[in-house]
């Protein structure tokens, strides 16, 4: 039995055992995604919802030789896929008549996420230190009852063998989780903790290691593969679902803060550990100096750091280090012994302050620098970011392991070289049909960004999957050319107008995404005042999860939203019918990061534009239109806002980004169609 064929037939056994029924897309791309695996080539695969694509990516996962990482972006799919698709394959494969089918597939797996992720039984057991490095065993305040409710759900974890999972924990807030939690600076070591053989983190790393697969997070995978920094078990292939994602999250991964209030706090817990030494005062005074120079600065990116905060920048460094070596060494002994937890943490934090504070004091190329805008509760903050991820994914990761990376928006204006860039494949590496690896055009200049490794090859394919849907005659693309172009402030009464005619045709049922919190807040707003027989919810009314509830319940509601909303809400029937995009989501023009991006790419001579902003528009634009149709019975109108869709030369790559749908700019067509919808019998 070949290997394909042995694909084929676990994937067939699958869908069957799970009632499906087979689909054509995802024969091709389980067959995609095996031969990839097999032959060390990058994949990327763009999937439409309902493709099946877990189970696409799964069964060649599992028949594959060696171990396999999948990483996902959100909790939701990991859950997905740790609660119900692998089990269900599982199950599904045992189950199997075929001994074949039995014998080539390894079926052991475990999830691994980040140690925050886990409760910590030394924190719960030993008490939290306070600002002052004293062990508090009881919390004080409002949230004692939560963290005491979350100590006695760990320990109920830990004698039954649980996870100490951070999502099957009761209800709380990050604050509480912080009580019962510590990151991998504050941990104490499985080998000096007394509780290290119990460790929920240690647990999962020797489940982990034992497992031909592990599901983890992109965050997860950026620390492991980009940073160095040791936390997933020796991998062959990594297989990236919602790699749309990935390039954020790997950003995210990379980016450093630092407050004046984190020096001063690593400086107060310090007081009582560094001894006769002045290491503690001197760290502070030069938080006093921090906070001075940040005083002199306006928020937003510097082109060139003032001096007065690059020399606050290495004054804190110089103290941080200092103060580390002014720390004693911890003694030797039996696990736990002799070992002081407030010391090690307060270390973690002085140790954290170093090194933000070292990259921020180099100044390097390679980073972008700015200061966020302090709050009532918020100081202002410092933060640094990669200028660019492509280069670490592609020297660090994709040199080194097969990627397969998947989505339901990769292609991005209609092909997948905007994707490939930004993950580190160049656009003449991709092989097609009928070429071999060596008629590559190696020279090919790819981004406008040096990488730091050598120049070697790295082939890679793409393949559209495409979607079980019907587009055309499922949904229709709305844009009101007739509106005048959006401007920085807000809606103004045309583009409310056109909502309240849209709304009410559909009868509520709409889904509105907006690129400010107070877009929709105003829309909502307007939509109560005229259209006070429909419910209307905005997003910060409740927590999402009950906004989506009450959005499902009652077909005649309206849910406005931000971000959030745009990739993470999965509402499949009549409940919507109607996606209003009040515009284009470019970046902000003051966005540190993304200006950054733009800049270097147009310093390099490519279009940053097109390469940053125009790109950024695109994935959300397809994210957001993505929210519409989520099965084969779905009917509704995606609803743009924007004239400039249709009227600017981007336009095209941007609608070149979404799905098919039948497009118009009649807003009297539309509005007949959703009142169609609406009642049906009308018609």
């Amino acid at each position: 039995m070949t290997h394909e064929t042995t694909v084929r037939q676990v994937l067939a056994t699958a869908v069957e055992a799970l009632g499906g029924e087979e689909r054509p897309g995802q024969v091709a791309m389980a067959e995609a995604v095996a031969e990839a695996m097999s032959g060390g080539q990058h994949l990327l695969v763009q999937a439409g919802t309902g493709t099946g694509k877990s189970l696409g990516y799964l069964v060649p996962a599992l028949l594959h030789e060696r171990r396999v990482v999948v990483a996902t972006a959100t909790l939701a799919l990991q859950h997905q896929l740790v609660e119900r698709d692998i089990p269900r394959l599982v199950e599904a494969i045992r189950a199997s008549p075929e001994p074949a089918v039995k014998q080539a597939v390894d079926t052991s797996y475990a999830v691994l996420k980040g140690r925050s992720n886990y409760v910590c039984l030394h924190r719960i057991r030993e008490g939290v230190p306070d600002d002052q490095g004293a062990l508090v065993e009881v919390p004080s305040g409002s949230m004692a009852k939560k963290v005491l409710d979350l100590r006695a759900w760990a320990e109920r974890e830990a004698g039954t063998g649980g996870s100490g999972e951070r999502d099957r924990a009761p209800r709380h807030t990050d604050r509480e989780w912080r009580q019962v939690s510590v990151n991998h600076r504050e941990c104490l070591g499985a080998t000096r903790c007394p509780f290290g053989t119990e460790c929920f983190v240690e647990v999962a790393r020797e489940q982990a290691h034992r497992s031909h697969l592990i599901v983890t997070n992109h965050s997860l995978l950026a620390i492991d593969a980009i940073e160095g920094v040791p936390m997933i078990p020796d991998y062959d292939v990594v297989v990236v679902d919602e790699a749309h994602e990935l390039v954020a999250r790997v950003t995210q991964a990379a980016t450093d803060e630092l407050a004046v209030s984190d020096v001063e706090r690593a400086a107060r817990r310090s007081q009582r550990h560094v001894g006769e030494s002045n290491a503690a005062d001197d760290l502070a005074d030069a938080g006093d100096a921090l906070q001075l120079a940040i005083d002199d600065c306006r928020p937003g990116r510097f082109d060139a750091v003032p001096e007065a905060l690059a020399d606050a920048l290495v004054l804190v460094r110089d103290a941080a280090r200092a103060c580390l070596s002014a720390y004693p060494r911890e003694p030797e002994g039996a696990p736990g012994e002799g070992v002081d937890a407030s010391r090690t943490q307060a270390r973690g934090m002085v140790q954290d302050v170093f090194v933000t504070a070292e990259r921020m004091a180099s100044n390097s190329d390679s980073d972008v620098l700015w200061l966020s805008e302090g709050g009532d509760r918020s100081p202002p903050r410092l933060h640094v970011a990669p200028l660019q991820v492509w280069g670490p994914m592609r020297d660090k990761l994709l040199s080194d392991k097969t990627g397969i990376f998947t989505s339901a928006t990769l292609m991005l204006g209609g092909d997948f070289s905007s994707m490939a860039v930004s993950i580190g494949l160049k656009p003449a590496e991709r092989v097609v049909e009928g070429s071999s690896v060596d008629e590559l055009e190696t020279t090919h200049p790819g981004p406008p960004i040096s990488t730091t490794g050598g120049s070697e090859a790295l082939p890679w394919r793409g393949l559209d999957a495409g979607s079980p849907f019907d587009y055309g005659r499922q949904a229709i693309l709305y844009v009101a050319k007739h509106l005048p172009t959006p401007g920085r402030d807000g809606l103004g009464k045309a583009q409310l107008d056109e909502i309240v005619d849209l709304v009410d045709a559909a009868n509520g049922r709409t889904l509105g995404l907006f690129s400010s919190r107070r877009a929709a807040e105003t829309a909502a707003a307007e939509v109560r005042d005229r259209l006070p027989h429909l419910t209307t919810l905005a997003q910060g009314d409740a927590q999402l999860p009950e906004l989506a509830r009450q959005f499902v319940e009652d077909p005649h509601t309206c849910l406005f939203g931000t971000l959030s909303l745009w990739q993470g809400l999965d509402v499949p029937g009549e409940t919507c019918q109607l996606v209003i995009i009040d515009r284009i989501p470019f970046p902000r023009p003051d966005d540190p990061l993304m200006s950054a991006r733009q800049r270097a790419v147009d310093d390099a001579g490519g279009n940053g534009f097109m390469q940053v902003a125009a790109t950024h528009a695109a994935l959300l634009l397809a994210q957001g239109t993505g929210r519409l149709i989520r099965t084969s019975a779905d009917r509704g109108v995606v609803a743009v806002l924007d004239p400039r869709l249709v009227t600017a030369r981007y336009g095209g790559f941007l609608k070149a980004s979404l799905p098919p749908m039948w497009a118009t700019t009649d807003p009297d067509v539309v509005r007949q169609a959703l009142k169609r919808l609406a009642d049906p019998g009308a018609g």
